[in-house]
């Protein structure tokens, strides 16, 4: 099956994927009846991403990368959220994946400190599965948040700088609509963070599950469905749909760089070195430029990584 034929095919098949994945992740062994199920064949890379549009575009970019240094590459693109696509690693069903280091290790252990980039990763390091590893990180970050509609906004007299506790303070207990992927709802950088931290009460709160940060939760937002919801830092609807980002002051979202999580017999000194060499030059302000391209001027997120390696001199 083609790249673009796979693409075209993964979202109605994420589901499926994910349900047959997630039935093997108790078991330690690879085998079994999931078509993402053993693993690469020796001298290639299998790049994996979760069910998002800025993870396809990272899994195309250090995918991309490897591919310029003479790797081997196939891709799995939009197979599911991080409890699916952890497991693949760690199978090795895939090689590598995009991750965002305080996420994953809140995945790891919801209770680890996330105060900085270093500790984060030495936490991370850890808890990994044996034969999986972080490499080192990008500058580059993407968050979650808590994000308002227009009215809700307006109707709290909010504005830019205004904290996830100041409209805690001003919701005053008052019922609230939010809306995020299924599995915000159930994470510490999610509703139960909100509820432990901020004191958000579970009893206000009517949730809608919808996407990780995509169109549906954009839609829902801007069409005021819901008042607030989760939406990463670098999504471009935010500014322009007129959305409020709120602040979070108790840091229960934590620290986010990129980097890759990768099976380290998979991948030889050249392809370790060809993705430091991208998270050496992928910054926030690179992200977000990427990212509209995909999102809002609807570029093939593979044509937008290669002219953007092409540009770092990461790619001829």
């Amino acid at each position: 099956m083609s790249r673009k034929t796979f693409l075209r095919f993964a979202a109605p098949a994420a589901a499926v994927l994910a349900a047959t994945a997630l039935a093997g992740c108790g078991s330690t062994s690879s085998s079994g009846t999931s078509p993402l199920a053993g693993s690469a064949a020796t001298g290639s890379v299998v790049v994996g991403s979760d069910n998002f549009a800025e993870s396809i575009l990272l899994a195309d970019v250090y995918g991309q990368a490897l591919a310029a240094k003479g790797i081997k590459v196939s891709y799995k693109l939009d197979i599911g959220s991080r409890e699916v696509t952890y497991n693949l690693v760690k199978s090795g069903a895939i090689t590598l994946k995009p991750e965002y280091n305080g996420a994953l290790l809140s995945y790891l252990d919801s209770s680890a400190a996330q105060t900085s980039t270093s500790e984060v990763d030495s936490a991370i390091t850890a808890h990994l599965a044996s034969g999986l590893e972080i490499l080192t990180p990008s500058s580059a970050q993407d968050n979650d948040t808590l994000t308002l509609s227009k009215q809700e906004a307006a109707t709290y007299g909010l504005s830019k700088g205004a904290t996830i506790s100041d409209f805690i303070t001003k919701l005053d207990g008052k019922p609230i609509v939010i809306g995020g992927s299924p599995e915000f709802q159930t994470r510490t950088e999610g509703l139960v963070g909100l509820e432990q931290d901020y004191g958000l009460k579970a009893s206000q709160i009517t949730y809608k599950s919808l996407d990780a940060g995509g169109p549906l939760t954009e839609k829902a937002l801007t069409s005021g469905d819901v008042q607030a919801g989760d939406l990463f830092t670098t999504d471009p609807t935010i500014s322009q749909g007129g959305l409020l980002t709120l602040v979070d002051n108790k840091n229960i979202f934590g620290v986010q760089d990129v980097l890759p999580l990768v099976k380290q017999s998979a991948l030889s000194s050249t392809g370790v070195a060809a993705l430091n060499a991208v998270d050496a030059q992928l910054t926030s302000d690179v992200l977000l430029k990427l990212d509209t391209e995909v999102q809002v001027q609807k570029e093939d997120p593979l044509t937008v990584a290669n002219a953007w390696l092409k540009s770092v001199g990461l790619s001829s």
